[in-house]
Formats: C-alpha cells, structure tokens, sequence
C-alpha cells in the first residue's frame, strides 16, 4: 500500500535516524583521506623553482598513496601580496600542511601565523623566515634548508684564489629583505675580507636576470678596477655575464653565482662562470614534504635548538 507523503517522509526520518546510530565499519573508520601538502613557491620564472616543483611533483607520483600535492608560485620575487593571497587561500582549503619557500622573511610570518593557528603543519623551505618576528608572534616553524652563508662562502674562497690582496669585487644581492640574500652577501663578504680583497659595491638584483644585468651594468660602468662580481643567485649571474661581455670585458671580469640551475651549466663549462653552489634544487621542496608528513604522523623531529634541520649544500667548478 503506497504511503501519503507525510507517512512517507516520516518513513524516510526513521530510516536516517536508523542508519546513523549504526557503527561505523572499522575499514571506514581506519581509511582517513590522504593529507593535502600545499607546495608555494617564490617566482616560477626562475628555473631554480621550476625544478624544485618538478622534484616535488616527481615526489609525489612515487607516493601517490601517501599524500596530494598542491603547488603555486609567484609571477615574480618580489610579489609578496600575491604569495600572501596564496598562503590564504590555502588555508580557506584546508590543506594539512604547507611548505613554503617565502618572498620575504618578515611580511609573510602574518599570514603564516593564520595557517599556524588553523591548524596547518607549516615547513619553511628556501628562504628562511626572521627568527625574531616568528618568536615574537609565538609560533614554531622549522626551517628545512641549506647554510646559505656556509655555501656562499665555499664559493667566495674559490674565487679568491683566482684574484689577490687588493683587488676590487662588487657584490649582486637578491632580495635585501630576504634572510638567504643576507646569508649569502655574509659568506661572500667571510672570504673576501679573508683574502682581503675589496668589495666596492653592494646592489640588490632582486633574484632576477635583467635586474642582475641592470646592476653588474652599472657597477662594472663606476668601478671600472672591479676584477669579479658575486651573484646571490645564478639568475642574476647570468645577467651578469651579459653585462661583463657588452662592457668588453669577458675574460677580465669574473663572475660567480649561487644554485648550479641548467642554464649556467654551459658557462660554468666555458669559463664565463667561474664557480656555483648546489643546494639540490629538486630535493628542497622534497625535504620539507617529508618533515611535514613526519609531523602529521606524529613521529620525531630533530630541529636542533634553532629550529634548523641543514640539507647539503657543495661548490660546483669547472
């Protein structure tokens, strides 16, 4: 007998009150969905984090059953308001974990303090974010990366057994605001004080191969003594190269950078870059994935006191 639609919808309570006291299956219950990594980066124009996301995306397919993966970047590395905007909208997507390589080391502890306190694991990668403005906001974010003062500083010694006491250099930093620009600016200035050799100009290159060009232009233009310049990355190393053969002075001026990227293989080989540090590219973002997942999982993590877990960094020649 067909149910008037009041029975029928009372039929209908019942039944969904019915199946929701029933147990849930021990195979549900044990089956959580996987974790979400969001993977954001700085500039993708730069090949350093192309390779990175490809290390990371290779990563995951071989891990596919143990976590998704997420990834962004930026247009550029100085657009902090739109890696802000990223971090945000990860956060509305509940992601279980970001691994960020930040565009600044101070503006971006904020919005890394919201995903904190939403519960997001959060892995610094990269570029590590200011100690004293993480303390201040009462957070814990582990940094997973190289010594960038050690490894510019391998590459600093080996340039200055090319040059001697009293030569002049000038220095192309990333970033200013940027803990690794400032990093690797230290370690050169480490081995060149070392050698006593003089660093007559220090310009910012904002990581970027025209800015880069731009500055060793400008600097080999007013100081034309200065024997080699120091690029904070390969990127701005390569627009250094540019600049050094415009200004007529290849073979004169050497150039140094920072991150063995595919492009500056071939200079490397013939001698228009002298020497590169290898952070390994396309195991950064894999190193802070795997602290991420040790996290959710609960398993240890050995930070060491300053919160600093050190991945490899080697000088790269010729």
């Amino acid at each position: 007998m067909k149910l008037p639609f009041a029975g029928r919808l009372l039929a209908v309570a019942m039944l969904a009150a019915a199946s929701a006291a029933l147990p849930v299956s021990s195979a549900f219950a044990e089956s959580p969905e996987k974790p979400k990594v969001a993977l954001v980066m700085k500039s993708l124009a730069n090949e350093f984090f192309l390779t990175m996301e490809d290390g990371a995306k290779a990563y995951q397919k071989e891990h596919s059953a143990d976590f998704d993966l997420i990834s962004n970047g930026i247009k550029d590395e100085t657009d902090t308001a739109n890696q802000i905007r990223i971090v945000e909208q990860m956060i509305v997507s509940k992601v279980d974990a970001l691994v960020i390589a930040p565009a600044d080391s101070k503006a971006m502890v904020p919005v890394i303090k919201k995903a904190v306190d939403a519960g997001i694991t959060v892995i610094n990668i990269d570029n590590q974010l200011d100690p004293q403005v993480v303390k201040s906001k009462n957070i814990n974010v582990p940094f997973v990366g190289p010594d960038n003062r050690k490894g510019a500083r391998l590459v600093g010694e080996y340039l200055a057994k090319q040059l001697k006491a009293g030569d002049e250099v000038g220095i192309i930093e990333g970033v200013s605001t940027t803990t690794n620009a400032q990093a690797r600016t230290a370690g050169f200035k480490d081995a060149m004080e070392a050698a006593q050799i003089k660093v007559v100009s220090l310009q910012s290159g904002d990581w970027e191969i025209n800015k880069g060009n731009q500055v060793a232009s400008s600097m080999l233009s007013e100081y034309p003594e200065i024997k080699a310049l120091l690029a904070g990355n390969d990127s701005m190393a390569v627009g250094a190269v540019s600049a050094v053969r415009a200004a007529g002075k290849a073979g004169q001026v050497k150039v140094v950078g920072y991150d063995n990227i595919n492009a500056i293989k071939p200079m490397l080989k013939d001698g228009r870059v002298l020497a590169t540090a290898d952070q390994f590219a396309a195991k950064q973002a894999v190193f802070g994935i795997q602290t991420a997942l040790k996290i959710i999982k609960g398993e240890k993590v050995d930070s060491g006191a300053n919160g600093v877990i050190e991945t490899p960094v080697e000088l790269v020649t010729q």
